[in-house]
């Protein structure tokens, strides 16, 4: 065997909180405030503003700079896959390495090779997700050219149509946010090669990290604010429009 009952144990646990805290987000963003739910009210509000506006250049830009960034985690990740490709072809040395750190667990060969398998894993699943989300916001780009001009901004169809936008650049920003995930637990999995009680205390600070910054810091905060200021500006313009009319 080359895993002992405490490394089977770290990575049942390692799956479980993963899939866990990812079953969680999903849920509890369906009725809390957090990083997810009120950017999508905020993304939102940016086709509202897109169906109005007549020069969409500065639009443009801002999504570009969103392709740039998912496009630059996607071709990072192509480079540590590779990089972790050919540790397969070096594990006696990383045995060596292993073996002199201290308090480190003894270097199992197939264990080192499984271990490299679930990283290399890891980030295959990461680049899917980076390129998927660029192909998203490659779909929102096409949808936003095909969107006609709403000077009053009332027309209810063309309101409905930014939504399905914003629907669309939401997905492709939890397609992202699932690629960066995957960076966080990779550096969980990078513990294991040491001991598996590291790997589960690093698996348990990950889901905490993430808790905590996409629930509680102060980003969140200033973002669900900002989403209720913007409510109330688009509900008064709403009124005044109907009291002009």
């Amino acid at each position: 065997m080359p895993f002992t009952l405490l490394d089977i144990t770290a990575l049942v646990s390692f799956v479980v909180l993963w899939v866990g805290y990812t079953w969680f987000a999903r849920k509890k963003a369906k009725t809390t405030d957090c990083i997810a739910r009120c950017l999508h009210q905020h993304r939102i509000h940016w086709m509202y503003e897109i169906m109005v506006r007549d020069i969409r250049v500065g639009d443009a830009a801002l999504l570009a700079n969103l392709e740039r960034n998912i496009a630059f985690f996607a071709s990072s990740t192509l480079l540590i896959l590779a990089g972790v490709l050919t540790l397969f072809a070096q594990v006696e040395k990383l045995e060596e390495v292993l073996a002199s750190i201290p308090y480190a667990e003894f270097p199992n060969h197939l264990a080192i090779q499984l271990k490299l398998s679930l990283l290399a894993f890891i980030f295959v699943i990461s680049f899917f997700q980076f390129t998927w989300s660029m192909r998203q916001y490659g779909f929102l780009n096409v949808m936003i050219g095909a969107a006609p001009l709403d000077e009053k901004g009332d027309n209810q169809n063309l309101l409905q149509y930014a939504r399905e936008m914003a629907v669309v650049q939401d997905q492709a920003a939890h397609s992202y946010n699932y690629g960066l995930r995957s960076y966080y637990f990779s550096l969980a999995v990078i513990c294991w090669f040491f001991h598996p009680t590291l790997f589960i205390l690093a698996s348990i600070l990950v889901v905490y990290t993430l808790f905590i910054r996409e629930f509680r810091s102060k980003a969140v905060r200033a973002i669900t604010k900002g989403q209720a200021l913007l409510n109330r500006e688009r509900q008064a313009g709403q009124q005044d429009n109907h009291h002009g009319a």
